[in-house]
């Protein structure tokens, strides 16, 4: 078995499929790249045995096989190269040696069998989705969803196909993002719970994206074909609670702000905040809006007043000021509007602008007592 590959070309490959491998894993052979070689398209594979994901790319060979080669060395040999063309050979001695412009290198491989094969996915039902739409719904979801390992339901982003649109959601019980496409759809109704992982690394590649995105999926598993690769992912198991109920009909208060000056503001007073509840005051009289904080302990105190256009009652309401800033920030427009009914009741964080047509983004954020 032989080839030849543009080094920088493979590098970029195999960095994408790194970020599958666990820093630790319980199969040794886990900690290989499977490599197919199969004439002139060779077919890189990485897994963790939950996700699984590969890419097929161009080479000169002539020749057949299937081997595992260690993914940190050849990482870390890759990157010190510069653009050059590199040949592999196997050899008799159960080694690779890779040739480059300067030099040789020789690294045992371990036999391609023993790679687990990917799971096949069978009575899928499949949506086509652009790239980049999916590598934003991603970003725009994922922060929320939570890390706590006894609901692992929660530790996921839901996705929800209709012949309407698209939404996706994620909470954590504090904050809940709903992220929503009208002018996609799918052919069938679905529902299924995506781990991060597999999230982050297509967040990684679809950013900026043009390329259609096939996405199969059944009860257990996901499968995201596009260009040249494939992400095949177990799903979360268990169903997702009931987010719909959460997110209060009734708000009568609507706040209007201009969001980097909120986020700025948000930012200033919270470093004077208690460092367990990370607790704001948000003071709203008129059209002035006070943010304010105090940390007792430490006789710290903070407070700014800013001008927005606000309909509703008077009123105060307390935020965990990580979660506020943290939407605030995800969020692109100009302006953001803060609705409220009561102070025990969750506001709800929406861009006034700065969306496409057919994209909807609703942010909920509960509130934290007020200790008068």
């Amino acid at each position: 078995m032989k080839f030849i590959v543009s080094s920088t070309y493979l590098l970029k490959q195999l960095q994408v499929l790194g970020g599958v491998i666990n820093n630790s894993n319980t199969l040794p052979i886990l900690d290989n790249f499977l490599f197919e070689l199969s004439q002139s398209k060779l077919t890189i594979s990485a897994s963790d045995l939950e996700t699984t994901m590969s890419a097929t790319i161009d080479v000169e060979s002539d020749s057949e096989g299937s081997i595992a080669l260690p993914a940190r060395l050849l990482l870390d040999t890759l990157k010190t190269f510069p653009e050059q063309p590199l040949t592999f050979v196997v050899e008799e001695n159960n080694t690779v040696e890779i040739s480059s412009n300067h030099g040789k290198y020789a690294l045992a491989y371990a036999d391609g069998a023993e790679f687990p094969n990917a799971v096949s996915i069978e009575d899928a039902s499949t949506t086509t989705i652009m790239g980049d739409i999916l590598a934003t719904a991603i970003s725009k979801t994922i922060f929320a969803a939570g890390n706590d390992d006894l609901r692992p339901v929660m530790s996921g982003v839901f996705f929800q196909f209709s012949q309407d649109n698209l939404t996706f959601v994620a909470t954590d019980a504090h904050k809940l993002v709903k992220y929503t496409r009208k002018d996609v759809s799918a052919t069938e109704t679905a529902e299924f719970i995506m781990p991060k992982k597999p999230l982050n690394l297509l967040k990684g590649i679809l950013a900026g994206s043009d390329d259609d995105v096939l996405v199969e999926y059944n009860e257990s598993n996901a499968k995201f074909t596009f260009e040249n690769s494939v992400l095949i992912c177990r799903l979360i198991d268990g169903k997702y609670p009931n987010y719909e109920a959460v997110i209060p009909k009734e708000n009568p208060n609507k706040l209007v702000i201009d969001r980097t000056q909120f986020l700025n503001s948000v930012r200033r007073v919270s470093i004077f905040s208690n460092k367990t509840t990370h607790q704001i005051r948000l003071k709203i009289a008129g059209a002035e809006l006070n943010i304010s904080a105090e940390d007792i302990d430490y006789s710290n105190k903070a407070e700014e007043r800013l001008t927005c256009d606000y309909q509703g009652d008077d009123m105060q309401i307390g935020f965990n000021s990580r979660f506020l800033t943290e939407m605030i920030n995800n969020l692109n427009s100009d302006n953001v509007q803060l609705e409220m009914s009561l102070p025990n009741r969750a506001g709800i964080l929406t861009p006034i602008d700065g969306l496409d047509e057919g994209e909807h983004v609703t942010m909920l954020v509960m509130p934290v007592m007020l200790n008068s």
